[in-house]
């Protein structure tokens, strides 16, 4: 698999989960008022070619000073600890499974960036106030390994209740809900997609039908599925990944197959939306309302899936040949308010270890 989506799956494996105090807040190293850099907080994942990063300093004279401060649930607990006296300007990263606890705790300035006409409203999920900026989307999803199923003559699931089948019996492995984003995010599809009491009869069925259950996406997606072309020494055809995987395994290829040698099962996604916000008392306003407006316009825009393996919001932006040909875009992902992931992540987390573990 493509590196750079390897990476940037590592940096959010504990994304949604790394809520705990931090030991200290850091040196504060925010642009003054009138500085020409302007300072991007942001999670470990983060990636732009250099060439957009120079177009952002030709329009604007600022230049962008990166800033990551590891996984993206860390990245937000030290934007928590040092509010009012932020390392920064703009923080990205901060997704829909964390939005709530960053807005709650009043870390962004509001702001309409120039070019949100053009992002879908499902997207804008804080729309009322405009405090943060949506910048980019993915779906975590099952993905399935295509030569598997084509030996066995049998056909791939497709849903959430698939999964459940005996024909899959033994197939699926996933990751803990507790310890890593893309098993939290199977979590919350399955809530999404059987309600709040429904999804626990749901991962008993899931779990008779032995799911097997592993720590973080690289254990998973190296060392038990059977379709990785970075490891593929599994015996598991059926894994919890995200709808970009498939391109990303083609991404370095020298001859590029027909089909990429994973596929999606497209009815058992959950959709993970990330923002960006200025930041309450960032030194340098004026430049990260620029930054911001720049994050949001088609040249970042689409130069967003081949760095990060994500999508870009805004509906112009043109997808690179690696995503129209291998990727697959994801029409009816499941999705939960921000609230209600806040209000229930704990619980649904403890009442699914003592379920599935």
């Amino acid at each position: 698999m493509n590196s750079q989506l390897r990476r940037a799956i590592s940096a959010a494996l504990l994304g949604s989960l790394a809520l705990g105090a931090l030991a200290g807040c850091g040196e504060d190293t925010k642009s003054g008022s009138d500085s020409k850099t302007v300072t991007l907080v942001t999670h470990d994942s983060f990636a732009a070619s250099k060439a957009v990063l120079k177009e952002f300093t030709k329009e604007t004279g600022y230049k962008v000073r990166v800033q990551a401060g590891g996984d993206a649930g860390a990245a937000v607990n030290q934007a928590i600890l040092s509010k009012g006296h932020p390392q920064g300007d703009v923080f990205f990263g901060v997704d829909n499974t964390l939005l709530s606890r960053a807005l709650d705790n009043d870390l962004f300035t509001p702001y309409t960036a120039k070019g949100l006409d053009k992002v879908p409203a499902a997207l804008q999920l804080d729309r009322a106030e405009h405090r943060v900026t949506p910048v980019d989307f993915g779906d975590i999803c099952v993905n399935y390994d295509r030569k598997y199923f084509a030996d066995k003559k049998l056909t791939p699931p497709r849903t959430l209740d698939d999964l459940t089948k005996p024909a899959y019996k033994n197939l699926l492995v996933t990751e803990n809900a507790a310890t890593s984003s893309p098993g939290l995010g199977f979590l919350l599809a399955t809530a999404a997609k059987y309600g709040d009491d429904g999804w626990k009869g749901y991962w008993k069925k899931l779990r008779a039908n032995g799911v097997e259950v592993v720590d973080g996406w690289e254990q998973a997606y190296y060392d038990r599925f059977s379709g990785s072309a970075g490891g593929g020494k599994g015996d598991r055809p059926l894994v919890v990944s995200y709808a970009s995987s498939p391109p990303a395994e083609v991404a370095d290829a020298k001859s590029k197959p027909a089909k990429a040698p994973t596929g999606v099962a497209t009815g058992t996604c959950f959709r993970q939306v990330e923002f960006a916000g200025l930041l309450n008392g960032a030194g340098n306003t004026k430049g990260g309302k620029a930054l911001l407006d720049f994050l949001l316009g088609k040249r970042f825009q689409e130069d967003v899936p081949l760095n990060m393996y994500v999508n870009p919001v805004r509906e112009d932006a043109k997808l690179p040949e690696l995503f129209t040909r291998y990727g697959v875009r994801i029409a009816d992902s499941a999705t939960l308010a921000p609230q209600k992931i806040a209000k229930n992540r704990e619980p649904w987390v403890k009442t699914w270890s003592s379920l599935v573990l």
